[in-house]
């Protein structure tokens, strides 16, 4: 009976009712869209930070993230090597050799970390295959490089051309190699570009006088879930020889925007809210001021309290469903649209490549968007219902009667 009277209540004024019902659509709508903007942002920011170099955990020597020397090289290759090997929550993992040098063309030079990787190992970690824009990636030569097109610019050279890499190697000495662009790769970080170069791995090797040693594993887990607990199970294996960090460890500046991020969302929730509320209340007092006789003889015939308030508040929860499902609509099928063509932002790409975005942004509607949104719209219209609610009980029958 409750439900009927409200839902007759409604439209007994459709100019107010659409009014309303208007606002809660489009706010839905833009929590919905922002929602999805957001999440996009942020997944994305963080998959392409994975994929590019970081991975999901990084097993160096003891003090080797503060300190990225070659004489920080791990102490015992095999036996890591087999502890992850016969671990089922690792997917995949890289042997790597880091070495910051020098990379030198007959026309100029640059600082860079030289990265050697196996790539038939690498290309399973990172993604720096899926970027390569002109060349190819390594064909099995000694003495390959991949670079940047950032950087193969800065250097004057293409495809085929040779540069010389100079770094520190074990002895203290400094070690150099001859090597010939193959590939060139480009990223949506113009950051990364900057400063990473590719070689093959037993050619980093003899360059650096490291015998079969490497500087780091990088892995990939089964599961993003499982990474803190595989985490904690490495460095319980390895020992303190060992430092174990995980993508969290290794970039702390960008997991604390992420949570800044996620948590600036409750601002826009608040601002919607708030247009939102002040509306409702205003719709609802009208309705009752309205409907004063009606609630007098209401009261008067014994009907209780509790049942007038939640009349009234069921009157918002009805415009609040109705809202929530034209507005999911709307901006569901925005977002989707969005989320298969992309949101071209080419005009702030350079402050998007900063980030590690992409001038194509793609927004991600998952049902966990849906129910926050539906979540705070609905818990909106039951706010704004109260204090009409309280109004309208505190009436009394004979008062109300007489109201004109």
């Amino acid at each position: 009976m409750l439900l009927r009277l409200a839902w007759r209540n409604i439209w007994r004024n459709k100019r107010r009712s659409i009014i309303i019902l208007g606002s809660i659509i489009v706010g839905m709508a833009i929590i919905v869209f922002f929602d999805a903007l957001v999440v996009a942002f942020l997944n994305q920011t963080f998959e392409n930070q994975i994929g590019t170099h970081t991975a999901h955990i990084q097993i160096n020597r003891a003090g080797f993230n503060e300190n990225k020397t070659v004489q920080n090289y791990l102490p015992d290759v095999g036996s890591v090597e087999s502890l992850l090997r016969d671990d089922p929550r690792v997917e995949h993992y890289s042997r790597r050799i880091i070495a910051f040098g020098l990379l030198n063309s007959a026309y100029h030079s640059t600082g860079i970390s030289i990265i050697g990787v196996r790539p038939d190992e690498e290309e399973h970690v990172t993604t720096i295959k899926q970027y390569i824009v002109d060349g190819r990636y390594f064909g099995g030569g000694a003495n390959e490089i991949v670079l940047s097109r950032r950087t193969a610019e800065l250097l004057q050279v293409g495809l085929g051309d040779r540069i010389v890499g100079m770094a520190s190697t074990v002895d203290g000495n400094v070690g150099s190699e001859m090597f010939r662009v193959v590939g060139v790769y480009q990223t949506i970080s113009s950051g990364f570009d900057r400063m990473h170069a590719y070689v093959p791995l037993q050619t980093a090797r003899q360059m650096l006088g490291l015998g079969e040693n490497v500087t780091q594993f990088a892995l990939i887990a089964s599961d993003l879930e499982n990474v803190p607990l595989l985490r904690s199970s490495l460095r319980e294996s390895l020992g303190d020889e060992y430092e174990v960090l995980s993508y969290s460890d290794i970039m702390p500046l960008l997991m604390t925007m992420i949570d800044m991020s996620q948590q600036s969302m409750i601002f826009l929730y608040v601002i919607i809210g708030i247009a939102m509320i002040f509306g409702i209340i205003n719709a609802l007092l009208m309705s009752i001021y309205e409907r004063i006789q009606e609630f007098g003889v209401l009261m008067s015939i014994g009907m209780k309290n509790n049942r007038l308030f939640a009349m009234i508040v069921l009157e918002a929860i009805v415009l609040g469903v109705i809202g929530v499902v034209g507005g999911a609509i709307i901006g569901g099928g925005i977002t989707l649209q969005l989320q298969s063509t992309g949101m071209n932002l080419a005009a702030f790409s350079e402050g998007l490549a900063s980030w590690g975005i992409g001038s194509i942004l793609y927004p991600e509607l998952s049902i966990t968007v849906i129910f926050r949104a539906t979540v705070v719209i609905l818990f909106t219209c039951i706010l704004a219902a109260i204090w009409p609610a309280v109004k309208a009980i505190r009436l009394k029958p004979v008062e109300a009667m007489r109201y004109v």
